[in-house]
């Protein structure tokens, strides 16, 4: 195939992660320099299927590195689930002579590409989300950046903390990982991490503050992952539990915004790279993955294997350095 690969397309789908512009670039760049037509296709899989392709060149791709959304935008399409709608997907693409495709999104962005991949068209996905829970890669498009907007705003919220002498409880992104929170708690020294991988504790959450507050700690951070129970809860319950005044906060899509960090456009552009590299060895139904600082080709169904292990380790040292 690899001689046979002209054209290819690329787009975005699901929820939108700073770097993706970054991947897109990398994408239309690689392409270019090694002579193939690019073609971006807007809105996703509903875009793909009702056939908003646009060619892409150098100058498309100008000035969107340190941009973050998609340039491509990006929708959910209920269609792209029927095989009426895959259908017609395939036909797009084979009746503009596209001879493959790049998926950048999670994990049901990949399934997507597979019913393509199942239809004779080489497919590569590209992991980004901010959630970071795709098995097979240690980094997602994005993460970095997620937790790096939830850092700074806790360092902003804990001013307000130590002013009024309150605890904070910080809701974040993540209903079926826990990993912003995770990172990001331990990163701004949050006396407390709940996740929906680990069922909270709350008479140890609670034993936790009255022991700050005999030592003289006036304020606290909590950080909770929307996936583990509503924040407002759990700050009402810690309320009863300790007398202390408790606030919530939560940061919603602010975490999707933003400037990727270098580390999330470097990662994006080295799997856009590989995504055009893989394409061009005649390698299809695979996904980029950031192993051991390296990117690679891995099955794309390994996306699809056993959840991606939870770090324990890790939860366990932010539990013993907030003693």
């Amino acid at each position: 195939m690899k001689n046979e690969v002209q054209s290819i397309a690329v787009l975005t789908s699901g929820g939108d992660a700073p770097g993706m512009n970054a991947a897109i670039r990398a994408v239309v760049r690689k392409g270019i320099y090694h002579g193939l037509k690019v073609f971006g296709i807007e809105r996703g899989y509903e875009g793909l299927i009702h056939g908003m392709f646009r060619e892409m060149n150098l100058g498309t791709v100008a000035d969107i590195v340190h941009r973050g959304g998609t340039m491509l935008m990006t929708a959910r399409s209920q269609e792209m689930l029927t095989p009426e709608g895959q259908k017609k997907a395939a036909e797009q693409l084979h009746h503009r002579g596209i001879d493959a495709l790049v998926v950048i999104g999670g994990d049901g962005s990949f399934r997507g590409a597979q019913t393509l991949s199942v239809q004779s068209i080489p497919v590569i996905g590209i992991p980004a989300t901010i959630d970071n829970d795709i098995p097979g890669t240690e980094l997602t498009i994005g993460f970095d950046t997620a937790v790096n907007t939830v850092i700074e705003s806790v360092s902003k919220i804990r001013d307000t903390a130590t002013s009024h002498e309150r605890t904070f409880l910080v809701e974040v992104m993540g209903r079926k990982s826990g990993s912003i929170a995770l990172q990001a708690g331990l990163a701004c020294g949050a006396e407390s991490i709940i996740v929906p991988e680990i069922e909270a504790d709350l008479d140890e959450v609670s034993s936790k503050l009255l022991r700050g507050h005999q030592r003289g700690k006036n304020h606290s951070i909590i950080l909770v992952a929307e996936g583990a129970g509503s924040a407002y809860k759990i700050g009402e319950e810690l309320r009863l539990r300790t007398g202390f005044d408790t606030r919530v906060t939560i940061l919603g899509h602010i975490q999707r915004g933003g400037n990727p960090t270098a580390l999330d456009v470097v990662t994006a552009s080295e799997m856009g790279a590989c995504a055009v590299d893989l394409l061009r060895a005649g390698k299809s139904d695979q996904m980029t993955a950031r192993i051991h600082q390296q990117v690679i080709g891995l099955p794309l169904e390994v996306a699809y294997g056993p959840g991606k292990p939870f770090n324990q380790s890790l939860y366990d040292l932010a539990n013993q350095l907030a003693i």
